[in-house]
């Protein structure tokens, strides 16, 4: 969302759940306000310390509704051009829906196999991804979230993890897969 540290944005269908469920109401912080507008600090948003309210302030100013809107959008464009690029080779499968800008996938090969791949992509420190796990499957998670990624930008992931997929395996089948 364009706030480059310490700072998250929520968002919920019924804002009423989460203030019920996070509702703090002391005494001493009552105050003649209250129900006149939303009242953040039982969002457990912390919204106060190191001036993260004012960083998203600034975003909020600078791109405005419409702005953020399509900031979401072209990230949520450049996830689904990744998600093609992976159904458009059989080598690999999606391990979840691609939601937002990320995208779980992994190489149709073993745990092990997977896990050796993620560690040389991120050893050759050209892209950087994280694992996890899904249904006892080891994933790779490729997370679009700089604030100026661009296509050619998930080409070159793409193709930086397509080489080391064949690097790997032919450094497997010269070894005789050891």
């Amino acid at each position: 969302m364009e706030v480059n540290f310490d700072c998250s944005a929520m968002w919920i269908k019924d804002r009423s759940t989460v203030v019920n469920a996070f509702n703090v109401d002391p005494i001493f912080l009552r105050h003649q306000y209250q129900n006149v507008a939303p009242d953040y600090r039982h969002w457990q948003i912390p919204l106060g310390r190191r001036f993260r309210s004012l960083k998203l302030w600034f975003v909020l100013r600078l791109y405005g509704v419409k702005g953020l809107q399509s900031f979401i959008r072209k990230h949520v464009g450049l996830a689904h051009q990744f998600e093609s690029l992976i159904k458009s080779d059989d080598r690999f499968e999606l391990n979840a829906p691609v939601v937002l800008g990320l995208i779980c996938f992994r190489y149709k090969g073993t745990n092990e196999q997977n896990e050796a791949l993620l560690k040389r992509i991120n050893d050759e420190a050209k892209i950087y991804m994280v694992p996890c796990t899904l249904s006892g499957k080891f994933c790779i998670r490729f997370a679009v979230a700089a604030s100026r990624t661009e296509p050619r930008h998930i080409e070159f992931a793409w193709q930086t993890i397509v080489a080391n997929l064949e690097q790997m395996l032919a450094q497997d089948g010269a070894s005789g897969g050891q």
